[in-house]
Formats: structure tokens, C-alpha cells, sequence
């Protein structure tokens, strides 16, 4: 009888467990059919922002606009960022604009696509993007719209927050663009440093020369530095200026990204004349100088080595602003830049005690 009453409650024992792991497979199943449903139910917005890491209304837009959007419409809302990087994906962002109709003096970054509609700037986005997501999820969810490079975009999430879509690329979210540094921001700073440095020293041996004292002289070797100096920052601003004014992707190196920086709206003194342009201008001037004062022993010889000092000066502070962009405005660094800012303030330091040394035998 004991038997008996042990193999039923064993038997009873493994019913029960088998009904119950029956109960929660089906409530497990039903409960995944309930959210896929309440998924499909749920209408989504798809939208696509083309960005730039050189553009200043972009991290506006990104940093403070859409946060609170995408806090407002949450998984309702997902949209994916696409960075605009070389000379290629600025035809592709060109190829996307014809097809919106939009004229090519027209194209910028910020672009924001959402379904026929495309929101250029700072001012379009934040001002008429909400009532469209609101009009879109009305009328049941918007798609992707059909534009190439998607597959190279990330979507924008929330911190914390681990969100993602089938089909896209989720290994990484940007939640805010702009708290990135940029690759080779402290050697950015590393070279501001020096050329300040170098132009205290210009300022202090010009103090030394107006008091009549006696001038911090450089080795005199160093002078015969310059056309050798001048050569090498001539080809490099040369393969930038080609690299500017043919449209094509730099060869950056290990440290920075030389495409961002060239393709940012600072590559261009007031939006015509290629910055790289003006460098290769530049360097000619300093190697015409350096050879007229060599030619010339005269006045006419000792204006050409102020002339030297007077361009390198100035060369060495637009190099300062330049340089001062990339880290803190652009986001970007130009290893190639970096290199022409090191030789016009090396310029500048060997042509120093020089030119103020002729312009006092010219006092005398």
C-alpha cells in the first residue's frame, strides 16, 4: 500500500511540474504575441539626420535639440545619424538632396529627411520637426526613406538607454555628439602651446630691439634653415591646396581626420580662397624674400628680410586660429595642418634675431 501511494505521489509530482512548465511556455508565448502585436500596433517614425563633425549647428541640433524630442516621442521616434566625412559623402549627400528637389547652393549640413520632407539648419529642425513626427505617427508610422549610406548610420539614443533596429548597424548609439574628442586633440593643443611660446619669444627679442638692448640670437646656422623649411611647408600646403581644389580624400596618416577638417566651412578664407591655397602663396613669398635678401645687400635687401619676419608672424598667428578650430570648433584634427603650423612658427623663430639685427645696422 505504501508502494502504491509513493508511485502516485511521484507520478502527481511530475504532472504537476509538466503542467506547470506547460503554463508558462504558453503564457510566454502569449505574451509574445501580445507585444509583438502591441509593436505593430505602435507606429514609429523614421528619420535620417546627415551631420558633420566640422559643423557647429550640428552638435547644436544634436546636442540640444533632439534630445528632448527623442525624450518626448521615445521608441516612437528613431532616428539615425549619418556623418558626412570625406569629398564621397558629400556626393552621396549631394545625390540625396537632388532627389528632394533641392538646388545644389542649397546643401548643407544639418539635413534632416523625414518622409518628403527636408529640414536644412538649425532654425528648419527644431522649429518643424515635432508637428511632422505628430502628423506621421497620426497616419500610422513612417519607413526609411530610400537614400544611400544608411547603412553607415547610427541611431540617436538617450543616455542609458539601449535602443535599436533590425537591420541596422547598433553597436554603438550617439547620445552627444559634441562631448567626443576629436583624434589628436592633445597634440592640437601641444603645438598651440609651442607657438605661443615661440611668439612670446618674437615679442620679447622685438621689446630687447626697440630698448636697444642686446637681441636673444639664434645659432647662426639656423637662418640657412629657411628655404629648406620653406620648400617642405610649400609641398605640403601644395598636396593640400590639391587635395582642396580637386575634390579628392586626403591620405591622412595615423593621427587625425584631415578630410573632416578640409571638408569644414573653415577650409575657405571667406568661403572662396582655399586656406591651403593662401599657404602655398605664402611659402612662395617667404622663399622670393629669402632669396631677394640674399641678392640684394642694399635697403632693398633688408626690407626683404623683414619681410620675412613680418609674414612668418603673421603666418604663425593665423596658424594659431587655425589650429585653435580643429580641437575645440571643428572636432576635428589635420595632422597635415599641424605639420605647416609647426614650419611657419620654425620660420619665424630662425628669421627673428635676422631681420631685427639688419633693421638696427640700417638704425645706425
Amino acid at each position: 500500500m505504501n508502494l502504491r501511494c509513493t508511485r502516485f505521489a511521484t507520478v502527481a509530482v511530475v504532472a504537476l511540474i509538466y503542467a506547470f512548465s506547460a503554463t508558462v511556455a504558453l503564457a510566454s508565448v502569449f505574451e509574445s504575441n501580445a507585444e509583438s502585436v502591441s509593436r505593430q500596433d505602435t507606429p514609429i517614425v523614421r528619420a535620417v539626420l546627415f551631420w558633420s563633425a566640422t559643423c557647429p549647428h550640428c552638435h547644436y541640433v544634436i546636442d540640444t535639440v533632439l534630445p528632448p524630442i527623442k525624450e518626448r516621442y521615445r521608441d516612437q521616434l528613431n532616428l539615425l545619424l549619418v556623418e558626412i566625412k570625406t569629398q564621397t559623402d558629400w556626393q552621396l549627400l549631394s545625390h540625396a538632396a537632388a532627389q528632394y528637389g533641392i538646388p545644389q547652393n542649397r546643401i548643407g549640413v544639418p539635413f534632416l529627411v523625414i518622409g518628403d520632407t527636408v529640414l536644412i539648419g538649425s532654425g528648419d529642425i527644431p522649429t518643424y520637426l515635432p508637428s511632422l513626427i505628430d502628423t506621421h505617427l497620426a497616419s500610422g508610422g513612417l519607413d526609411w526613406p530610400n537614400l544611400p549610406g544608411l547603412e553607415r548610420g547610427v541611431l540617436l539614443t538617450l543616455p542609458g538607454e539601449a535602443a535599436c533596429e533590425a537591420g541596422l548597424d547598433c553597436s554603438e548609439g550617439s547620445s552627444v555628439a559634441g562631448s567626443i574628442r576629436a583624434e589628436g586633440h592633445n597634440l592640437a593643443i601641444a603645438v598651440m602651446v609651442g607657438m605661443i611660446i615661440s611668439l612670446a619669444y618674437v615679442g620679447a627679442n622685438t621689446f630687447r630691439y626697440l630698448g636697444k638692448r642686446s637681441l636673444f640670437a639664434a645659432p647662426s646656422w639656423a637662418e640657412k634653415l629657411t628655404p629648406w623649411l620653406a620648400v617642405v611647408g610649400l609641398g605640403v600646403a601644395g598636396y593640400m591646396a590639391y587635395v582642396e581644389t580637386q575634390a579628392v580624400d586626403a591620405i591622412c596618416g595615423p593621427v587625425g581626420d584631415c578630410n573632416a577638417v578640409q571638408s569644414s566651412s573653415y577650409a575657405k578664407l571667406f568661403g572662396v580662397l582655399p586656406i591651403a591655397v593662401l599657404g602655398v602663396i605664402g611659402y612662395l613669398g617667404i622663399l622670393a624674400a629669402w632669396f631677394g635678401a640674399r641678392w640684394w645687400r642694399d635697403s632693398i635687401g633688408r626690407q626683404a628680410q623683414q619681410a620675412i619676419l613680418v609674414m612668418t608672424v603673421f603666418g604663425t598667428l593665423f596658424s594659431l586660429y587655425l589650429t585653435y578650430l580643429e580641437p575645440f570648433v571643428i572636432k576635428a584634427v589635420c595632422a597635415w595642418c599641424l605639420t605647416s603650423a609647426v614650419i611657419i612658427t620654425l620660420l619665424m623663430l630662425v628669421n627673428t634675431a635676422p631681420a631685427l639685427q639688419r633693421a638696427s645696422i640700417r638704425g645706425r
